[in-house]
């Protein structure tokens, strides 16, 4: 089942969070090793990555899916 994944700020570090999840699945002292932890976990799952900006607001996100194009609806 693919999870898409959320890096997410966690006290004064960052984590990466599966989607639907309360806990982190791993806990990093900088945002780029949590983007570069969840990149990894979402390519592998084929899903899509989420990263949370300083402010708390989801500033961007990649997929590594097969999404289609053009999109539906």
């Amino acid at each position: 089942m693919k999870k898409n994944q959320y890096v997410v700020r966690n006290g004064n570090g960052w984590g990466v969070r599966g989607e639907g999840s309360s806990r982190l699945t791993s806990k990093h002292a900088t945002q780029g090793e949590a983007i570069q932890h969840g990149r990894s976990i979402a390519q592998n799952q084929s899903s899509e990555l989420r990263i949370q900006g300083e402010d708390g607001k989801f500033r961007e996100a990649w997929s590594y899916g097969k999404d289609p194009f053009p999109p539906k609806g």
